[in-house]
């Protein structure tokens, strides 16, 4: 690289180091024009690898990958006929002030005074609650208004039939975010993870299998994990001009960050699924590990939905 190369580390940030890291991008788009950015995200389990027997701190030997990407940024307009995507807008949301939302996933010693990563049961309710404040936020940039305004109107009609009637009960009203949202690309944390995800925003097993066969390929390869879902959906052909593509992923503090992308040219090229692609998805996801010591047999299926002590979180 050139030696005027302006260079930031922000090592630690967890799974959502991706989405802080183009964050950063873009402020320093704000005040620098026709400039060049480069995020390169990775992931090696070799340094963080635990050899205790604390359960809260296995699971990360069982799920994480080594893994990597690199990703080119430009806010120069002359370039802009060779970008596959253009950003429209990124929410940033961290509960670090919340002792438990902090404490839910965090690298420390056990009790023998081996390091490992520690995840505790407060997880889903932390990573529950920074879901929620994120798309809290990002709901008004990413819906149109007719469909805030459906949204209002049944919130509004649910508290006046509250009001009136005590042993009436309605169901709550949700918001539609594929009225806005063409593509889902959702952080491959785990099973429970992208099932949980899918169940609150209502996505169907189309939208989440490019997370699914990620997560089954490469396993959770950590802030990167998020361009090999997105090199899914390019490899399959599925991002058409005009399309628009959220990204979503967590991390530890604990952190929600999300994005929504701008599709400027049909994409196919078929990246680091080149030599794999046309077996996804296949029709039966079974796990060798499983098939071989779990309770799965040869003629078994594995569901949609795993009990919770076979998926974890």
């Amino acid at each position: 690289m050139r030696e005027d190369l302006i260079t930031y580390n922000l090592t630690g940030m967890g799974c959502s180091a991706s989405l802080i890291a183009i964050n950063v991008v873009k402020d320093i788009f704000k005040c620098q024009e026709r400039k060049l950015a480069i995020v390169m995200t990775s992931e090696s389990i070799s340094p963080n690898w635990y050899s205790g027997k604390d359960k809260s701190m296995m699971l990360g030997n069982c799920l994480f990958r080594s893994g990597g990407c690199a990703v080119l940024l430009t806010n120069d307009p002359h370039l802009k006929s060779r970008a596959k995507l253009k950003l429209s807008c990124l929410v940033r949301s961290h509960l670090g002030a919340s002792d438990d939302a902090y404490g839910c996933a965090v690298q420390r010693e056990d009790s023998d005074g081996l390091m490992g990563f520690h995840l505790s049961k407060d997880l889903p309710k932390s990573a529950t609650k920074a879901f929620f404040v994120n798309l809290r936020d990002l709901a008004p940039m990413v819906l149109p208004i007719r469909e805030l305004l459906r949204y209002l109107l049944t919130k509004l009609r649910k508290k006046r039939r509250r009001d009136t009637t005590t042993n009436t009960t309605t169901k709550s009203a949700g918001v539609n975010f594929k009225a806005g949202v063409d593509h889902f690309c959702l952080h491959t944390g785990g099973a429970a993870v992208i099932e949980g995800v899918a169940k609150s925003l209502g996505l169907s097993q189309f939208d989440v299998e490019p997370a699914r066969m990620t997560l089954h390929r490469f396993g959770n390869t950590s802030a990167s994990s998020l361009w090999y879902v997105l090199g899914y959906m390019e490899a399959k052909k599925r991002l058409k001009k005009g399309n628009k593509v959220l990204m979503i992923s967590f991390g530890a503090g604990f952190k929600c960050n999300s994005c929504l992308w701008e599709v400027l040219r049909d994409l196919e090229d078929k990246n680091v699924w080149e030599d794999c692609i046309d077996e996804y998805p296949p029709k039966n996801l079974i796990n060798p590990y499983m098939k071989k010591y779990g309770w799965i047999n040869e003629h078994s299926v594995i569901p949609d939905v795993l009990p919770k002590e076979f998926i974890g979180f």
